[in-house]
């Protein structure tokens, strides 16, 4: 990565590490990364000849648009779709609440 366009890839390269799904604190770091981490690094070190690299380059950021609109898309779908992850009690519960009404406790069924 030392060529002319060395602060492009850089810059590149941190725009795929921060696009790549988190994971706990020890394996966040840069010191000690993951197999993903490792792979993207590998392929970023491997010197390419100058024809495919703009290729490459292109691919890359790409993949970079991609993994931004899926983040994107994760987050409306839990936006605007806050029972997905709800039992259907939970679910008949909340939408009891919402207009006001409140369900009566189930005999022999107690809360957690």
């Amino acid at each position: 990565m030392s060529s002319p366009q060395s602060p492009a890839l850089r810059s590149l390269y941190r725009r795929i590490l921060r696009e790549l799904p988190s994971q706990h604190a020890a394996r966040q770091k840069l010191s000690n990364p993951s197999t993903l981490q490792q792979t993207i690094r590998s392929r970023f070190a491997a010197s390419a000849e100058p024809p495919a690299l703009p290729a490459r380059i292109q691919e890359a950021e790409q993949f970079v648009q991609y993994a931004q609109a899926q983040r994107m898309y994760s987050t409306l779908i839990e936006r605007y779709n806050p029972g997905m992850g709800m039992d259907e009690e939970e679910r008949v519960r909340l939408s009891a609440r919402r207009v006001g009404m409140d369900l009566p406790k189930e005999f022999g069924k107690e809360k957690k």
